[in-house]
């Protein structure tokens, strides 16, 4: 990969290198204006509409709208144009555009410290999956001792439930201690009130891009065409109260209360060096799901935490997991022709998560459920505090990156501190 600077100054180990350019949306001037990462800035994509710098490339209304939907929809040829044209107006050598440069640069950028990042697209339906296999293996043990950790479906086809949009929430919204029904130890029945095992799940996440015909499947083939990009999510998951409602019908206010996502949405075509093969398939899967080689991404995953009194004392996070994307046994291909094969119909925007992304090792479990065992080894925090599941106060952040040598690219954050319920 030869190496390319851009003229925007980019700090070394940025996630926001000129190879990456994730799209986002932030709040400016009373209103929503799209915008792409580089260094510690915003490039505002409304300011470079307005002025004509792109030209030829698309529409200048996919760049002025108030969400990613219309870009999304215009598909991957107009992406890579784009992509391939914002690269130029930012590329620092002779190879550049400096049509972008001699301009008053300043009125194009917004400090990313300075902005308001809120959900880049509309999500019209959210769908999370259950596609680690190490993860299924490992709450089944925990849930059914005594059987088959894996139930006889989950190695045929992705497992996946339908959630909800409504708080699908950005990096660094708080997050609601829930209240629900529950059943403690020694209880003659449910109870009322705020959840005890309050949990994360570490995942990835796809944004789609042109929709299918009511009636007419993806095939895996051409999934990639209908994937923009991918962000990190945390599916924040209330296990006492998952627990009394699941059976038979599966998640529901368990999970519903919040779900995390970073603000930056990485393009395929930023991931494309990192793209590699995931886990063998064994049996292998039935035709519909075949023929997905090198569909997996080489993408490290951290968990880091964060307590009340950590912060207090001037004490840094802690990395509690480290995985990788690669590992997830059904690739995004894989989901996407199956969530499609009976005809529904996907559109620009949706939102479809990898579910609890786990490794083999003990310190690459993506939730705290299985990085303890179901508390029963909590973990030891600086100064002296336990964690068995999430307290008050505590706060989470998910980081993704991928990496050869200098060339980096990342996903920024997904963060959300735990307030007491109401």
């Amino acid at each position: 990969m030869p190496h390319i600077d851009s003229w925007i100054p980019v700090a070394p180990g940025s996630d926001f290198t000129i190879y990456n350019l994730p799209y986002g949306a932030f709040a400016h001037k009373g209103g929503v204006r799209l915008g792409i990462a580089i260094g510690d800035r915003i490039l505002d994509l409304y300011a470079l509409g307005d002025a004509g710098l792109t030209e030829g490339v698309c529409d200048r209304a996919l760049l002025m709208a108030t969400s990613l939907n219309p870009l999304l929809a215009a598909g991957p040829a107009i992406w890579k144009k784009l992509r391939l044209h914002l690269a130029a107006l930012l590329r620092g050598d002779d190879r550049g555009d400096a049509s972008l440069r001699e301009r008053n640069a300043d009125g194009f950028f917004v400090e990313q410290r300075a902005a308001t990042m809120v959900v880049p697209m509309e999500i019209g339906d959210y769908v999370d999956f259950y596609s680690s296999l190490e993860h299924a293996t490992n709450l089944g043990k925990l849930f059914r001792p005594n059987s088959e950790p894996l139930l006889p479906n989950w190695r045929h086809m992705p497992i996946a439930y339908h959630g909800r949009t409504s708080t699908v929430v950005i990096d660094g919204t708080p997050i609601l201690r829930p209240n629900g029904q529950r059943t403690p130890a020694n209880s003659d029945g449910p109870v009322f009130g705020p959840s005890q095992r309050l949990d994360i799940e570490l995942e990835v996440g796809f944004v789609t891009g042109p929709g299918n015909r009511f009636g007419e499947p993806i095939p895996i083939g051409r999934a990639r065409e209908h994937i923009f990009g991918l962000v990190l999510v945390n599916d924040w998951s209330a296990r006492d109260i998952q627990a009394w409602e699941y059976q038979p019908l599966g998640p529901f206010l368990g999970k519903s209360f919040a779900t995390t996502i970073s603000p930056w949405i990485v393009t395929l075509d930023a991931l494309e060096p990192f793209r590699t093969n995931g886990p063998g398939q064994d049996p292998a899967p039935l035709q519909y799901l075949r023929g997905s080689d090198r569909s997996a991404y080489d993408i490290a995953l951290a968990v880091d935490l964060s307590t009340e009194k950590m912060r207090e004392a001037g004490v840094a996070p802690i990395t509690i997991s480290r995985t990788n994307f690669k590992e997830l046994y059904w690739s995004m291909l894989q989901q996407l022709a199956h969530v499609t094969v009976n005809g529904t119909q996907i559109r620009p925007g949706d939102l479809y998560a990898s579910g609890t992304i786990s490794g083999s090792q003990p310190e690459s479990m993506g939730s705290l459920i299985e990085l303890t065992e179901n508390a029963t080894k909590p973990i030891h925090v600086p100064g002296g505090e336990v964690r068995g599941f999430l307290q008050d106060g505590d706060e989470i952040t998910l980081r993704g990156w991928c990496e050869q040598g200098e060339f980096r690219i990342g996903f920024g954050t997904a963060r959300g501190r735990i307030t007491p319920a109401r």
